[in-house]
């Protein structure tokens, strides 16, 4: 089994937005009856914080945002059921936490009580090969899954950036992207169906038969919710044969624009290779053998030898229909060897920079004024390095923008960090919403993007909070994050 991957080291257990109030006693007793429970302030603080960049600096000075008061690792669905049952009683904080992975702060327990470690739900459950659907508990790693499955001839195709440290149950909580996206799909369009715990701990199953039309579409309910209206503990996923065949090429456009304008033509034409990553000048200089004037393409596609044949030959043609050279295979290769290697981040981290990452989702013909819009806004914030772009997941109507940003402060304090990385964040991310783009593509929301929920949503986010009051009208479950009420007047407000 897979065990979570911490980020940079945590060195105390001091929670920046206060301490949380401790259990009743006979409530860890009840907890501790059921499963595996601690309050032990190490191991506790270690389990309240994810990857989420701004975080990390905390962690190298000993905080974590916020602290629950114990974690308990339920061995089952069955356990996670009776946990809930517990908790709702008294309506105890619950926050779902897997891999830990996450990069928006999804799975800190912004008002203490307990987080769920879903860790020990894990394994492949049922393989239906016929059908290509395998039945798998949320809290199972992404390496895991693809051993199981590879016996059967199957692969699921998901293979984000945190494939190894990342679950089942993450993928599905905050609608997760592969880097083989453009082929199988985003997480959405792999589940089968899900099983749920509820905050009452009732059980319910959603979905389970192909293209279904039984009323609304209770899995998409879930899919992306985070936690905050169930838990889930079984996920059905679609499975594809594993690929007989595997091609790749690599181009240079003139501009990135070309770049996206080729990649467009591609999708819009019915071709989905696997991956296709549109590198900007300043990004394909520093990693792809660039020459700071050039934009590089990588293209990956997989599958029967016959479509990843045609797939490829109409990528050339669009490729050499808006004037891209062709470049070595090689640079494909080198990006498959280190795709999912977060030094970098870390040693910019520990040497005080304010660093991070932000995807966004747009029309074709929105892209353009976005990627100008948004760099041209993190820019210009006092302290700002860099920022860059690539295309990263492309389809049909539109496509996924990537963009790196740095910056440094003068005294590298954590309130200037902090302070730098939220002008950072507000600058880019409302540039984003009023040039047309949405607000996540696969990193989710969590507490960094909960303050543009009301611009991303308008009258969608009342909705969304009628429907969090009715599966838990106490605010239990993963209070404060998708820009939700939090159960009592002492909010934590951030930033």
């Amino acid at each position: 089994m897979t065990e979570p991957t911490p980020p940079i080291e945590l060195t105390g257990h001091v929670s920046r937005w206060g301490e949380p109030m401790a259990l009743p006693a006979e409530l860890v007793d009840a907890l501790t009856a059921i499963c595996p429970t601690t309050v032990e302030l190490d191991a506790v603080a270690e389990c309240s914080r994810d990857w989420w960049p701004l975080a990390m600096h905390w962690s190298l000075a000993g905080e974590v945002p916020r602290r629950a008061a114990a974690v308990c690792r339920p061995a089952g669905p069955d356990d996670v059921a009776l946990v809930m049952r517990c908790c709702y009683e008294d309506a105890t904080p619950v926050t779902a936490a897997g891999g830990r992975s996450g990069v928006c702060g999804a799975s800190v327990p912004l008002f203490g009580g307990v987080v769920l470690d879903l860790t020990g739900l894990h394994g492949v459950e049922h393989v239906d090969a016929v059908s290509g659907i395998v039945q798998v508990l949320a809290g199972t790693f992404g390496p895991d899954l693809e051993a199981a499955l590879a016996p059967h001839g199957l692969t699921v195709g998901h293979f984000p950036q945190s494939f190894d440290i990342s679950t089942v149950g993450g993928w599905v909580a905050c609608l997760g992207a592969g880097q083989f996206s453009t082929r199988y799909g985003k997480v959405d369009e792999m589940v089968v169906g899900l099983e749920v715990v509820l905050a009452d701990g009732a059980v319910v199953r959603t979905g389970g038969a192909p293209a279904a039309a039984v009323g609304p579409d209770l899995t998409a309910l879930f899919l992306g919710s985070e936690g905050t209206l169930g838990i889930v503990t079984r996920v059905w996923l679609r499975a594809h044969p594993l690929p007989e065949h595997t091609d790749r090429s690599s181009w240079s456009f003139t501009t990135f624009s070309d770049g996206i304008e080729a990649c467009r033509q591609i999708l819009r034409r019915g071709a989905t290779p696997a991956v296709l990553r549109l590198y900007d000048a300043t990004e394909s200089k520093r990693g792809h053998d660039g020459d700071g004037s050039e934009c590089i393409l990588l293209v990956l596609d997989q599958g029967d030898p016959a479509i990843v044949d045609a797939t490829m030959s109409v990528v050339a043609s669009a490729c050499a229909a808006n004037g891209a050279a062709a470049r070595p295979q090689e640079l494909v290769d080198r990006w498959m060897s280190h795709r999912n290697d977060t030094n970098a981040l870390q040693a910019l981290t520990r040497k005080g920079f304010v660093v991070d990452t932000m995807e966004i989702a747009a029309p074709w013909s929105a892209l353009d004024g976005i990627v100008a819009a948004a760099t041209t806004a993190l820019l210009a914030v006092p302290g700002a390095r860099a920022a860059s772009c690539h295309l990263s997941h492309s389809y049909l109507d539109g496509a996924c923008l990537y963009f790196t940003f740095a910056a440094t402060t003068p005294n590298r304090s954590l309130d200037e960090i902090e302070q730098t990385y939220v002008a950072m964040w507000d600058a880019g991310q409302r540039a984003v919403l009023a040039a047309g783009g949405n607000l996540s593509h696969h990193h989710g929301v969590g507490v960094n993007r909960s303050r543009f929920m009301a611009d991303a949503l308008g009258q969608g986010l009342a909705v969304l909070t009628m429907i969090k009051h009715a599966l838990d009208p106490s605010g239990m479950l993963n209070p404060g994050k998708l820009g939700l009420p939090g159960p009592t007047a002492e909010e934590v407000r951030w930033p």
